[in-house]
Formats: C-alpha cells, sequence, structure tokens
C-alpha cells in the first residue's frame, strides 16, 4: 500500500482486495507512524474526523464509470474549502477557527466520484503571499513539512535544507509518503511543480478555466488554478476527469475544452514525431538556458531526459523564448512594496509578480466574505491586526506582502496593476509561448524541474511534470539523494497533448523511486 498507484488502489477496491475503511485506517496509520510520529513529515495539517465513517459506507461500493473513485481516500490542500467538520485555514493561525460553509465545486465533483477526503493537507501559509522570506512547507498553524527523502537535515535556523517545495508541500509529501493514494493542490505560479519536482511525482497545472476556482483561498483569480498529484502519469489523468467541469460560480470554465476522457488519449508511442522546443540562448542555441542552469548531477538527469524524449522519436528543436530570460525569473517589484519599510528579501528569494498583491485583497477578501465561517476575521486587514497582536506565534516570518496588499485600493482601478496584467498576457503569450510554439510547430515546451513555470503561469497555460532522476546538493551542501522532474509546457486546452508526451516519456524512463525511510507498517 505505501507506494500504491491510484489504478492499484482502485483495482484493489473493486476486486475486494480491501475495503474502503480498512484502506481509510490503514492510510491513517500510516500518517500516525510517519506524519505525526517517526521523522514527524508534518504534511497533514488535519484528518477528517469522519473519514472512517464516510468510508464505510462505501465498503462494498465498487468503483464504477458513475463513481470511479468510490472508496479512494483523498487529501486536499488546506486552502480548498470543505463544507464539513474540517477546518480550511491556509495554514494561519488567524484562520484556525474557519469552516466553509460549502464544498468547494472541486471537492463536491471528488465526493461524487466517490473519494473519501481524508484530510487536509499542510502547505506554505497563504499559499506563500504572507511574506518574502517564508520556506516552502512553512505555516504559523501547521508548522514546517519535511521532505521526505531528506526528512532530518536542517540548518541554523531550523529550515530543512531540502525544501518539501511550495506552496502545495503537503499535498506532495503526503503522497510521496504512501499517506493517501493521491492529493489535490493549487498553484499560481509554481505551486504545484515546485512540490512536484521535489517529490519525485506526478502533476497536472490546468490551463486556467479547467477546474473551477470557486471555494479556493485565492493569490490571483488570473493565475490560481487546483491540480492533481499523483505518483504516475495515468493517476493524474484519472485525477483530471474528475477535477475539470464547467461551473456557474467560475466564468473562466465557460469556454472550457476538454475530452471526455485523458486516460484515452496516453500512448507509450506518443513521443513520436513530436516536435518539442528546448529553451536555448540566441547566442548560442547548443546551451540550453534553463538546463545550462542546474547542478552538474542535475543537468546530467536533464541531459538524459533529452536523449530519452529523441530516442523516443522526439525532434528536440532548441531556439529561444524572446521571454524566457526574464518571465520565469523573479518577480517585479511594485510601488508599494516599495513603501512597505519590513520589505526585504533572503538569498535567492524575491518580491512576487505585481498583479499577485493587487489581486490578493480583492480576491482574499471576496472568499472571507462568501465562504468563511466559524471565524471573526472577515478581511485581509482583520488577519493583519490578528498577525500583529500574535506576533511571536503568528509571525516568524514576518507579513511584508500582506502589507502590501493591503496598501493598494481593492478594487483593481489601478493604473500600476492594469498595466502590469496587460504585461504579463502580452509577454507569456503573444510574445512568449504562443509566438515560440507557432514559429518552431512545436507539440510542447520542456524545462527542468520548476524552471520557467512563470511563462506558463501568466499566461494561464498548462504544464504537466514527471520525474526525471535524482539530484543531492543545495547552496554547495551536500545531501542525501532528491528528486527532480521535466515539466512539458503547452498552450491553452493542451493537456491531453501533455499527457500523451509526458506518459510516453514515463513509460520509457521510469525514474520515480519512493522516499527510503518508509516502509509498510
Amino acid at each position: 500500500m505505501e507506494d500504491a498507484s491510484l489504478v492499484d488502489v482502485v483495482e484493489a477496491l473493486g476486486e475486494g482486495t480491501v475495503t474502503a475503511s480498512g484502506l481509510t485506517r490503514a492510510y491513517l496509520a500510516r500518517i500516525k507512524a510517519y506524519d505525526q510520529g517517526g521523522p514527524r513529515l508534518n504534511s497533514v495539517r488535519e484528518v477528517n474526523p469522519d473519514a472512517v465513517k464516510i468510508a464505510a459506507r462505501l465498503d462494498g461500493v465498487k468503483p464504477s464509470a458513475r463513481q470511479p473513485l468510490a472508496g479512494v481516500p483523498i487529501l486536499v490542500k488546506d486552502n480548498i474549502a470543505t463544507g464539513d467538520r474540517q477546518h480550511t485555514t491556509a495554514g494561519s493561525l488567524a484562520l484556525a477557527s474557519a469552516r466553509a460553509r460549502d464544498d468547494a465545486p472541486v471537492v463536491k465533483r471528488l465526493r461524487d466520484a466517490g473519494a473519501v477526503i481524508l484530510g487536509k493537507a499542510n502547505l506554505t501559509e497563504f499559499a506563500n503571499i504572507l511574506a518574502i522570506d517564508m520556506p516552502s512547507g512553512y505555516s504559523s498553524l501547521g508548522g514546517q513539512v519535511r521532505n521526505p527523502y531528506v526528512p532530518k537535515l536542517v540548518d541554523k535556523r531550523g529550515i530543512p535544507v531540502v525544501l518539501p517545495g511550495g506552496s502545495s508541500g503537503g499535498s506532495a509529501v503526503a503522497v510521496a509518503a504512501g499517506l493517501c493514494a493521491a492529493a489535490v493542490g493549487t498553484e499560481t505560479s509554481g505551486s504545484l511543480l515546485s512540490p512536484a519536482t521535489q517529490n519525485g511525482l506526478v502533476t497536472v497545472k490546468p490551463t486556467v478555466g479547467l477546474i473551477s476556482r470557486a471555494g479556493i483561498l485565492p493569490i490571483s483569480h488570473s493565475q490560481d488554478t487546483a491540480g492533481p498529484l499523483t505518483r504516475t502519469v495515468r493517476d493524474a489523468a484519472i485525477l483530471l476527469n474528475v477535477m475539470a467541469a464547467r461551473d456557474p460560480m467560475d466564468p473562466a470554465t465557460r469556454p472550457m475544452k476538454r475530452p471526455k476522457d485523458y486516460t484515452s488519449h496516453l500512448d507509450k508511442d506518443g513521443l513520436k514525431g513530436a516536435r518539442i522546443g528546448v529553451p536555448s540562448d540566441p547566442d548560442d542555441p547548443l546551451n540550453d538556458v534553463y538546463f545550462g542552469k542546474l547542478t552538474p548531477r542535475a543537468k546530467a538527469v536533464m541531459k538524459k531526459a533529452l536523449a530519452v524524449l529523441a530516442d523516443c522519436g522526439a525532434i528536440l528543436v532548441r531556439a529561444s523564448i524572446p521571454t524566457a530570460g526574464w518571465i520565469g525569473g523573479p518577480g517585479t517589484t511594485m510601488t508599494v512594496l516599495n513603501r512597505n519599510p519590513l520589505s526585504r528579501t533572503q538569498g535567492n528569494l524575491a518580491t512576487p509578480p505585481i498583479v499577485f498583491i493587487y489581486e490578493l485583497k480583492r480576491d482574499l477578501n471576496l472568499y472571507l466574505r462568501h465562504w468563511a465561517v466559524g471565524t471573526r476575521i472577515k478581511t485581509m486587514a482583520d488577519i493583519i491586526a490578528f498577525n500583529q497582536r500574535n506576533a511571536k506565534k503568528a509571525l516568524r516570518f514576518c507579513q511584508d506582502l500582506f502589507l502590501a496588499a493591503e496598501a493598494t485600493r481593492g478594487d483593481l482601478s489601478e493604473l500600476e496593476y492594469r498595466s502590469a496584467r496587460a504585461m504579463d498576457l502580452q509577454s507569456a503569450k503573444v510574445l512568449g509561448l504562443d509566438a515560440y510554439m507557432a514559429r518552431h510547430k512545436l507539440d510542447a515546451v520542456v524545462f527542468p524541474g520548476v524552471a520557467g513555470c512563470a511563462i506558463a503561469a501568466k499566461a494561464g497555460y498548462p504544464s504537466v511534470q514527471v520525474p526525471a532522476g535524482f539530484t543531492n546538493g543545495v547552496n554547495d551542501r551536500k545531501t542525501p539523494d532528491f528528486p527532480i522532474g521535466v515539466t512539458f509546457t503547452g498552450g491553452a486546452w493542451s493537456e491531453a497533448t501533455l499527457l500523451r508526451l509526458a506518459y510516453a516519456y514515463e513509460q520509457a524512463s521510469m525514474m520515480r523511486r519512493p522516499p527510503p525511510g518508509l516502509p509498510a507498517l
């Protein structure tokens, strides 16, 4: 069970090898042994108190076309609303008592498909939009998530040397450690891809609008989306079938285009004849821009990944993306953040894009007004005030980004915001991926790990990531091996194509390995 894929779990339930309640108890036992004890991974912020009872009602119900996930335990990130006895907190002490008035539409679809919501996964607080130098996987309410491949190595501040990735670190760690059959995370820019690469998982960061954003604690409506975290590409396609749907509460889902079944596009020969873009230096086409910045060990992994693509019949096209050099890098400093005396950077962390800061206040206040119950916190200003009153516990890493967002008008009327959003779309879509892919007739663009994530994120375009191998070493410090993935990115609504390419690569490479030290109980 500790390394069973979603397909394995569904088959076992269908054959009666295991019951839904037995499976749920087994995952809860692993959570107790490895998440709350042992290496103390801290990936599950709260267990659903009704999980076993819900699962027992599904004992004997076999997965079917109507309920493909009947009895399957799933964890969801703790910024996704569940209208039950679980809390929805975004990892914030200020929202410790907060529940949701209803399930988010994506949770409703999981329940309708028969999934057992096992609990809420820990995350980087507020999906990593509270403070500039907050490490991935840390929240004031849930504490620090640990990477299951290197759980014990920490620096002098107690921060893991090998981070779990963020902000969906808890969701990813739980899947990698065998604490659930699969999990759901969210991304604004890299928050699915980052934990997937750090934990050796598959993820789909969908086109914005493929999955409803309603009921999800937001950062930016321009870029937010939920997505699956799984052990295999087929698992991700199965979960995407369930999660993708039109929703009247989310206007972005209305123009959605999707196949009836993503698994029908999976083809082990799917790379034959595919044209894959490899971003390169315009002055040196043989210098792969993102691959060239890796450590020697990671560079070797990616060189092998490119060789696998070529061996599988893909045509690698090395050419520069006009905006790749800056749009995939650190965020752009904004006027209100510059005015904030608490604003600072640390290491290689930088301020987020302007659009995030402006959209955050408006979008978060709307969520708190319409979804949150059981709490007196109704605005971002309330959260800031609570944190200031409880600074010793709540503000280990400050709240400079919230202060910057609160300084905006909150109605998106500022010229700086409108200009920044227009520039994002122009650079990421018109001058970026759209132009690059059309010019070179590409099926996808390939990146190492999370590199280049901002290009697709700003455009609202999809990416699919697959494990590619293992690396070691962080900031010249030697570490045990931990995973690194390869990401396939494409144009809007190209999930089926990306899954086909990723599946063919996965089947040819088979590079995922479970973390050591987490055996069967």
